[in-house]
């Protein structure tokens, strides 16, 4: 009997990849990527579960779930980073660059 590829293997190792590169955008497409990636390397390993031995691209399963979760906690890292800081700088200061630039400067010690 020919094995059979997994079907969300290639979407889901695309997706990680997607979550991994884009965290730093607010942190918000890092955890959508990663969860959306996530959840088809699950539905994966239901399938892979069952039938061990019917598959043959097991390693784009694992790599696209590694990288799913890695996106997903660097995008929440990012998030809440971000959050922090929109908090320490004070949301009326947001729109003054010069004001931001200062306010960092004060919270990281630079001088």
């Amino acid at each position: 009997m020919e094995k059979q590829k997994l079907p969300n293997a290639t979407a889901s190792l695309v997706l990680g990849l997607l979550a991994f590169l884009t965290f730093c955008c607010y942190g918000i497409f890092g955890i959508l990527f990663g969860v959306i990636g996530l959840i088809l390397s699950l539905k994966d390993a239901k399938r892979l579960k069952e039938n061990p031995s019917d598959y043959d691209n097991v390693t784009l399963h694992k790599i696209g779930k590694v990288l799913s979760i890695i996106g997903i906690a660097l995008g929440v890292l990012a998030l809440i980073f971000y959050v922090w800081m929109i908090i320490k700088i004070g949301p009326e200061n947001m729109q003054n660059e010069e004001q931001i630039h200062r306010r960092m400067n004060e919270i990281f010690g630079i001088r």
